[in-house]
């Protein structure tokens, strides 16, 4: 019976993985980069943003503020600690997917510190000893592979997103080892804890979100722009292949250039 279930999971990673490199060999290649905007569903995902908006004003922002204000300081530390290292193996499979032998050698050093060490990922233990994370999902394999980021799209519930990333986040969900290897009900606690560590930062970052998706002219226009902004420079484009988002509003569109804030759809 075990190794059917290995088997079958083996066999669904590789479909997965099958459908990427589909959809890599089929897009137009190009720089990571497109240094503009690209919004030809702007009308449904504008409908989409509304529902997020509404999503968050109902739920999770007042779930985000009650956690962060009842959970003391140091449990949300421990929490985004321990969600943190439930995505290490996750970030050693991109790692090597990418070529990148360094970062899933340093991923996995982390991952088997914090494990042990850090009792379970409680504690941050490999970054005290000086070894921190390289970060990383599957729409950053597709873009080392060549794949363009496609058209800007909102996703419910999860945000801002674009094609290539889109179907990085599906691709993720099957390239997850622990998924495979842990239990039940063990492999669902993580999704507890992820949820956990997502209210909290929208506790902790309540005034930031809030003023893009409350206060601004145009919260659709800024979250886009933020989204874009800040995923381009992860991915290493060059301050060329940013943008200035005619519709936003604020500091960040009046200076295209500057290093983008955080995401506030981030994980």
């Amino acid at each position: 019976m075990p190794v059917f279930h290995i088997n079958v999971s083996g066999r669904t990673l590789f479909v997965a993985l099958l459908a990427a490199l589909t959809l890599s060999a089929c897009a137009p290649r190009g720089t990571v980069g497109t240094g503009g905007i690209d919004d030809p569903y702007e009308s449904i995902n504008r409908k989409t943003h509304a529902f997020n908006r509404g999503l968050d004003r109902a739920f999770v922002r007042p779930a985000g503020t009650g956690y962060a204000s009842v959970v003391p300081d140091d449990i949300q530390d421990s929490v985004s600690n321990v969600a943190d290292n439930l995505g290490g193996p996750q970030l050693v499979v991109n790692n090597l997917l990418q070529g990148d032998l360094p970062g899933a050698l340093k991923n996995t050093y982390r991952f088997v510190v914090n494990t042990t060490l850090g009792f379970g990922g409680m504690f941050d233990v490999a970054a005290d000893f000086g070894v921190e994370e390289v970060d990383t999902d599957f729409g950053a394999t597709l873009a080392k592979w060549g794949v363009r980021e496609g058209v800007y799209v909102e996703l419910p519930v999860l945000g801002p997103s674009n094609e290539r990333d889109a179907v990085g986040k599906v691709v993720d969900i099957f390239t997850d080892p622990l998924g495979y290897v842990l239990a039940r009900p063990e492999k669902y606690y993580r999704y507890g804890v992820k949820g956990a560590d997502m209210l909290g930062k929208r506790g902790r970052h309540a005034e930031l979100i809030d003023s893009i998706l409350y206060d601004s002219a145009d919260s659709y226009a800024q979250a886009r722009m933020i989204y874009l902004q800040n995923r381009r420079y992860e991915l290493g484009a060059s301050t060329e292949e940013l943008y200035t988002d005619p519709y936003a509003t604020g500091t960040a569109a009046a200076d295209p250039y500057m290093d983008p804030y955080a995401d506030p759809y981030a994980e």
